[in-house]
């Protein structure tokens, strides 16, 4: 499918892992595995279709409450992509960038974040977010204890990524239709795409409709003429 005309700024609750594993009769942690392999393949279609800043919910404050096995498991995975695939992912141009707390993530897990951060730092094909242990109401009470200011672009610059732009859209697979908790203060204006595959079925083909279904809506911003 050729590149649709479409936003720059992306970001994706990546959801159905669990049930698309569950659906197969293989274990939860299979479905994880799965769903890091789309959010892989992905990032490279968001490439060729000209996105330059993807951000997906690849861990939420909340998720610490499924089973420890649950949890070990995607703690394990996301340390072992983190090393195996940051190498590849700089040849390609990829910036890399973690939002969400640091704290109550293993020292190890830590570094292998700020050592990935610092080997693409330079980069500028597209800047990947990862979004690890991350809360969108966590991350407005943390930017609130550091905030001096008075103006929302001065409370932006105390938001975990100053840098990131507003996503244009947020879509959300498997069939929900809620945002979780998740870039409220980035999505005030968002354009909403829900999608029914769970998110290891996600395809380049689905990605592109998403997107050629963004670029036909009249984005107005409280405004009466479209933008």
């Amino acid at each position: 499918m050729n590149a649709p005309t479409g936003p720059k700024y992306v970001a994706i609750i990546t959801d159905g892992n669990g049930r698309w594993a569950q659906s197969r009769g293989l274990p939860v942690k299979e479905g994880h595995k799965a769903g890091a392999d789309t959010v892989k393949a992905r990032l490279r279609d968001a490439v060729e279709f000209g996105v330059k800043e993807l951000t997906v919910f690849s861990f939420s404050t909340e998720n610490w409450s499924r089973s420890p096995e649950e949890v070990s498991a995607l703690m394990e995975m996301f340390s072992r992509r983190i090393v195996d695939e940051t190498p590849e992912l700089n040849e390609e141009g990829v910036r890399m960038r973690f939002i969400g707390r640091r704290g109550g993530v293993s020292e190890k897990l830590q570094r292998q974040m700020d050592e990935a951060e610092s080997m693409t730092a330079a980069n500028d094909t597209i800047t990947f977010f990862i979004a690890f242990n991350y809360g969108g109401r966590a991350e407005i009470i943390d930017a609130a204890k550091k905030f001096d200011g008075s103006t929302e672009e001065e409370f932006q610059q105390c938001l975990y990524a100053p840098e990131m732009h507003d996503p244009e859209l947020l879509i959300r697979t498997s069939g929900e239709q809620r945002i979780s908790n998740y870039l409220l203060w980035q999505c005030a204006y968002s354009e909403f795409v829900f999608r029914d595959e769970l998110w290891p079925d996600f395809t380049r083909e689905a990605f592109a409709a998403s997107l050629e279904e963004y670029g036909n809506r009249q984005r107005r911003f409280g405004t009466r003429e479209p933008v």
